[in-house]
């Protein structure tokens, strides 16, 4: 895994509300658009061709798969608080303040006795 580059999608999405928007209305195309115009800048006169996703990046990125980008060594934070920008809201209104937090540590559980995966990158 990549985990510089996913964590920098998960860092660079939430902090843009434009990228946020466009990535949860269209993951497929706003992650295929990341990967070709802004995940290989590096500055605004600067790219590189050395980073790319995975498959199964892309697919858990495309697929909204949190739990998939978890075990595959994502930043737990970074992890977290992109799907929270995107799910809370809805998660709120429809069953109560924490439910998707709350949601996003049960279908963790199986790593409640297990070493959480290195984010070392």
């Amino acid at each position: 895994m990549s985990k510089y580059y996913v964590n920098k999608f998960l860092f660079t999405v939430d902090r843009d509300p434009d990228y946020l928007d466009a990535y949860t209305k269209d993951p497929k195309k706003f992650v295929d658009h990341w990967e070709e115009e802004i995940g290989p800048k590096l500055s605004d006169s600067e790219t590189s061709t050395v980073n790319a996703l995975t498959d199964d990046e892309r697919a858990a990125l495309i697929n909204h798969d949190y739990v998939a980008l978890f075990e595959m060594g994502a930043h737990f934070f970074l992890n977290l608080t992109l799907f929270i920008a995107i799910y809370d809201e809805t998660w709120t209104l429809e069953k109560g303040p924490l439910s998707f937090q709350r949601e996003f540590g049960a279908r963790l559980q199986h790593w409640r006795d297990k070493p959480y995966p290195s984010v070392a990158t």
